[in-house]
């Protein structure tokens, strides 16, 4: 190679680093496939590529850059950190926490890698030794916030709820939260009678669900009043949810004393009662009632299934957590059987594109808020969803649900197990292994198979 072509790659090499750099990922990933058509032992340049691929969401192609960068540089931290992200997201666990402890093991005092050992340790179901690892860490690193929010997760798969949901305070230290910008002061947790508080949900529709339980726990404090902050599209259900004394999408700040975050309540009820409380009472409008029945009528004599497979897209860990609407195609032939589906998103349109609309009726895509979503619900027999926020609601309502869970599964759900304290009326279908979904369905047939055999219209 002549010095003009090195400094062309060397350049070439620098534009593909910068762009990948400044978050420009479709400018990077050609340029990074150029500098490898001519160097292609650059592990370098191999595992920047896997990094940005998983970024998109390309997750065995990722797997596979890394690799290679691997075998091309074994020891580099760089390259292990990678390869480890990687593998943990694929379901690799116990490689991922055998590189995990080898970068330990090189630099002791990088926090990082501790606290994504521990997120290993829960991911495997040891969640002892997870939590042990994670609370040397904290001891160690008190100021490192993923520190204490993998500490956090793993008490709470643990169902150690009292000290889990004391360290859950860090989720707004990540930098992935955006900060509350309110011009009352926060709840410090002190007497506030004669004073009214506010009630702010968090993150997504499913945690107002669920964690609207712990409301009640505010009348021990004695406020004048209880306001909830609730987004449209749960606000109708909200209505007269126990514990509030109002529910509204947005309130003046004359309104409110002092504010509170909604998954800060469980911290006062735990620290009194270590039982889960009651699923969050909803109130479904008689609109929405009549709507659902109408949807229903022709297929009274049939066993009524609601189905959703994908939750929100832009939740980083739904490509795992959701699965393609195709596996449904499992269920069609089953006798005296009649799928409904729930879901409204953009996941509607390969479902409509195939034709599988025709033999799954398209209920939810019409529907204007959860509260339509609801009584749909009340009308199945038995509803079947992703873990997504159809499950809380199917959960909250005490309708018959089976969720599907991914290997690696949300806190909440706990490593193992079919039941869960949180929804007395649910069941949980695990994956036996990574990304087997087919396995899932083939055990939501079989079952259904056998309800149906028993089932009198």
């Amino acid at each position: 190679m002549t010095i003009a072509a090195e400094d062309d790659l060397t350049a070439l090499r620098s534009h593909a680093i910068a762009a990948h750099r400044a978050g420009r990922r479709a400018e990077a990933l050609p340029l990074y496939a150029a500098v490898l058509a001519r160097a292609p032992d650059d592990a370098g340049i191999w595992t920047n590529l896997g990094a940005l691929l998983r970024a998109e969401g390309h997750y065995d192609q990722a797997r596979r850059a890394q690799e290679r960068a691997f075998a091309l540089d074994p020891t580099a931290p760089g390259v292990l950190n990678n390869l480890a992200n990687i593998l943990n997201d694929l379901g690799e666990h116990e490689r991922s926490l055998a590189l995990r402890r080898e970068i330990m093991r090189a630099a002791p005092h990088d926090p990082n890698h501790l606290a994504m050992a521990g997120k290993s340790l829960r991911s495997l179901g040891r969640l002892d030794e997870g939590i042990e690892l994670l609370e040397d860490g904290v001891r160690r690193f008190p100021a490192h916030a993923e520190m204490k929010i993998q500490l956090a997760l793993t008490q709470l798969a643990a169902r150690r709820y009292g000290a889990g949901f004391g360290h859950y305070a860090a989720r707004w230290e990540t930098g992935e939260l955006a900060p509350r910008r309110i011009e009352a002061p926060k709840w410090d947790g002190g007497p506030i009678e004669g004073r009214t508080i506010l009630v702010l949900p968090e993150q997504g529709f499913g945690d107002a669900l669920c964690f609207a339980r712990f409301l009640p726990i505010l009348r021990h404090i004695e406020p004048a009043s209880v306001l909830l902050l609730s987004e449209n599209p749960l606000l109708r259900l909200m209505q007269g949810v126990e514990g509030a004394d109002r529910v509204a999408s947005s309130m003046r700040a004359d309104e409110f004393d002092v504010w509170v975050d909604m998954m800060d309540l469980p911290i006062i009820h735990f620290a009194v009662d270590d039982a889960v409380p009651p699923p969050t009472r909803l109130s479904i409008p008689e609109d929405s009632r009549a709507r659902a029945r109408g949807i229903v009528a022709p297929f009274r004599d049939r066993l009524k299934v609601g189905v959703v497979w994908c939750g929100s897209v832009t939740y980083r860990a739904n490509a795992f957590r959701s699965f393609p609407h195709t596996e449904l195609h499992a269920l069609l032939d089953l006798p005296g059987l009649q799928l409904f589906s729930l879901y409204k998103g953009p996941e509607l349109a390969a479902f409509q594109a195939d034709g599988t609309s025709a033999f799954i009726v398209d209920a939810g895509s019409t529907d204007r808020d959860f509260a339509d979503c609801a009584a749909l619900m009340e009308e199945m027999d038995l509803i079947v969803t992703s873990d997504t926020v159809t499950a809380h609601l199917a959960g909250s309502l005490g309708r018959p649900v089976w969720t599907l869970l991914h290997w690696d599964a949300f806190w909440l759900w706990g490593p193992k197990g079919d039941t869960t304290p949180w929804y007395p009326s649910m069941r949980l279908i695990r994956q036996d292994r990574p990304r087997d979904w087919s396995g899932v369905l083939g055990r939501v047939r079989a079952d259904l198979a056998a309800r149906l055999q028993g089932h009198v219209p």
